[in-house]
């Protein structure tokens, strides 16, 4: 399974989406609707946050205690494993009615972690609840984009949680959550299919050139749901991996604005091939960049181009890394609205390009050729 990134999420927090055209005047209201949705999170069991209150503000530079915000308060707050939104699963958080225009900021306010069960957690795969800590997080909530209320019409604001990119460990010191903000359209369009349901944990995403747009997990029937996509991205290549499987492509997928593509039937699913790994590691430098680092192993598949096949975020306390990557040729099938789709073999076996990034710092490639041995890479960031 691959490692896990820290609040590109709150539970991610990953992260924001927001729906709805631009406003007008401010003579009728306008009613805004909050809601949590979340992409896997790579070797945990559980992502809990537990959400107090939602702020809007019309200015973006407002502070905490400024006057002028509006609060949605959940009473109790409410404790959400992010873990169960997936597949397009969303935690509605309920809705305001506010004066049309734009509002310069989001915050969502976690509870902070107090005595007793901690308010925020994670359990790693194998592992017991562990606390997981927001920087700031409960005392003045994760800032989020702006958004425009129209008047007299539904605007819609999907916090969008990858806690898979969002959740950062830190050593002996437990773990913590970074947010990553997104804008996924609610109505947006959809990918879906099936994987070969003897197959657990296989994780599909929606690419771009390389960068993800959404990922989730299939469930127990090998069912995948990718929803919340921007129609304008259309196309786009959907990557299947999983741990010690071959992975697979499917290029040039189209998307429609609230349609569903299907790339597989149940009786005719995506089957991964059984695939030897070898390991990519190393450590990220220096000191200053580990808290925000990460890794991304990047594998060029014939006509889908370069695609990202694992991430992890970098230890933030040591700066060490780890990823497990399939030795054997990635296979690729065009997308067609003829179903079963073909795979066939193409591109290089066991070899890829890391890319190791930080806030503030540039970005740095490497080429790895698994195809011998496991490898070291320890890239040192420089400053943009």
């Amino acid at each position: 399974m691959k490692p896990v990134h820290f609040l590109r999420a709150l539970a991610a927090a990953n992260a924001l989406a927001l729906l709805g055209g631009c406003g007008s005047g401010d003579s009728r209201p306008g009613t805004v609707r909050f809601a949590l949705t979340d992409a896997p999170a790579c070797g945990f069991d559980h992502v809990s946050i537990t959400v107090e209150r939602v702020r809007i503000h019309r200015s973006a530079e407002a502070g905490e205690n400024a006057s002028g915000w509006t609060d949605l308060r959940l009473s109790p707050a409410r404790r959400i494993d992010l873990l169960k939104l997936q597949n397009g699963v969303v935690e509605e958080l309920g809705q305001l009615a506010l004066p049309a225009g734009r509002y310069g900021q989001l915050r969502l306010v976690p509870s902070p972690n107090g005595g007793g069960a901690p308010a925020n957690a994670v359990v790693p795969t194998g592992g017991t609840e562990t606390m997981m800590e927001i920087p700031s997080g409960a005392q003045a909530g994760i800032k989020l984009a702006s958004t425009v209320v129209d008047e007299g019409k539904l605007t819609d604001v999907l916090f969008d949680f990858d806690a898979c990119r969002a959740v950062v460990p830190k050593g002996n010191e437990g773990y913590v959550l970074k947010p990553v903000v997104r804008l996924v359209p609610r109505s947006g369009a959809t990918v879906s299919g099936y994987v070969d349901p003897m197959l657990a944990g296989v994780t599909e995403s929606a690419q771009k050139a390389g960068r993800v747009l959404r990922e989730t997990v299939a469930d127990a029937n090998g069912r995948f749901v990718l929803a919340f996509l921007d129609a304008a991205a259309s196309p786009v290549d959907v990557v299947f991996t999983a741990a010690g499987r071959t992975t697979a492509v499917v290029s040039g997928v189209t998307l429609a604005p609230g349609a569903s593509t299907e790339l597989s039937r149940m009786d005719a699913p995506v089957a991964l091939l059984a695939a030897a790994e070898r390991r990519a590691s190393g450590t990220v430098g220096p000191v200053a960049a580990r808290e925000s680092a990460v890794v991304r192993a990047l594998q060029a598949v014939g006509a889908a181009g370069t695609v990202e096949v694992a991430t992890v975020n970098a230890n933030g306390a040591s700066g060490a890394y780890a990823l497990d990557l399939p030795t054997a040729q990635p296979r690729l099938a065009a997308y067609s609205t003829r179903l079963p789709l073909s795979f066939s073999a193409t591109g290089l076996a066991a070899r890829y390009t890391l890319e190791a990034s930080a806030e503030g710092y540039q970005p740095q490639t490497q080429a790895a050729d698994l195809g011998a041995a496991a490898l070291t890479r320890n890239p040192t960031l420089a400053r943009r």
